[in-house]
Parts: C-alpha cells; structure tokens; sequence
C-alpha cells in the first residue's frame, strides 16, 4: 500500500470538528491538520495507507453531510515538497523565476502544488492556507523559467475544472526585494 493523503475543507467550524472526530476514528490514519481557516471554514487532513486514508475521507464528508464540504481531496503517493512548503519550512536560497498559482480552496491549492512539483523540477517555496486571505491559497514555487512555468502549468490544469482556479503567474526574473516581502 502506498502512503497518502487526505483532505476534507468545511465550511464550517462545528462541522468541521465533528468531521475531523469521525475521520480519525473511521480508520487508522494520522491527524496531519485540523484547524479554522478564514472565512471560518475548518480543514482536516490526514495520512496513512492509501485505503485507510479513503476510508477517512468517505466517513468525514458522511459525517459532515455533501452540503457542508467546500473541497475535498485524496491524493495516494504526495509530492514529498509539499509539507514543507505546508509548514513554510522550505529553505530556498535564491528565487530564480516565480510561480504562483492562487485558488478559491485549500484543497485545490494542495493537489495544484502536487501536480506542479512533479510535473517539473522546481522548489515549492510555500502553500499558503487561507489563514488572512479570505479563504483563498496561494502555491509559490521556484526554478529555471521554462520548469516554473511547465510547473505552474501543470498545477493549475489539475484544479482548472474544479472552479477553483483564481488566477496563475511566472515572473521570469523576479527583483531580488520581492523575495524578503513574499516570505
């Protein structure tokens, strides 16, 4: 079984603890995240084996009733980048060119920096969670122009028909001060 991972966003944060409690006693996964977001929504992510992690997620939208969920997410074999530019512990030294991929969800941010990060070789710097942003997220990503822009590419393809999609951007040669205001 591969490891994976799973997302339910709620929008709201009763239904969102109570998904979150169903989740973790459905199967034998581990909480990941489970926290409020702007605008008041709560997002619930968990890891383990990729039936488990199903199982997880079927429960917590089950819970949590279909017209509660903002967005929803399983994704089995996860880009091992995307937790660090998660947890905004990506270490980058230098912003070659700039991706940006911004979203309606925090779970399509999610699945567009999985699909970016393998799609190309290029750094994630960060996958910002809707936390100030009236509920949007923002991926960040780094690299040679013609990676950052296959990668940003790709990345907004994988949640373009979900109606998520806000908008995307390559800057091929970013100001060297733009770096210190971003991150």
């Amino acid at each position: 079984m591969k490891h994976a991972i799973g997302l339910l966003e709620i929008k709201n944060i009763t239904k969102g603890i109570l998904v979150a409690d169903a989740m973790l006693k459905a199967a034998n996964v581990e909480l990941i995240l489970a926290q409020p977001l702007c605008p008041g929504k709560y997002v619930v992510m968990v890891a383990g084996d990729v039936g488990a992690v199903q199982s997880a997620v079927r429960s917590g939208k089950s819970m949590g009733g279909t017209e509660n969920v903002v967005d929803e997410f399983v994704i089995p074999n996860i880009h091992s980048g995307v937790f660090q530019a998660l947890s905004g512990c990506a270490e980058v030294k230098q912003i070659k060119s700039l991706g940006i991929i911004e979203s309606y969800s925090v779970a399509s941010a999610i699945v567009a920096a999985d699909a970016a990060a393998k799609a190309a070789a290029v750094e994630l710097l960060e996958v910002r969670l809707a936390r100030g942003m009236g509920g949007k997220a923002v991926v960040s990503l780094t690299g040679e122009v013609s990676a950052v822009t296959s990668a940003v590419r790709a990345g907004s393809s994988a949640i373009q028909d979900s109606g998520f999609l806000v908008d995307q951007l390559v800057i091929a040669a970013p100001h060297h001060n733009l770096h210190g205001s971003l991150f």
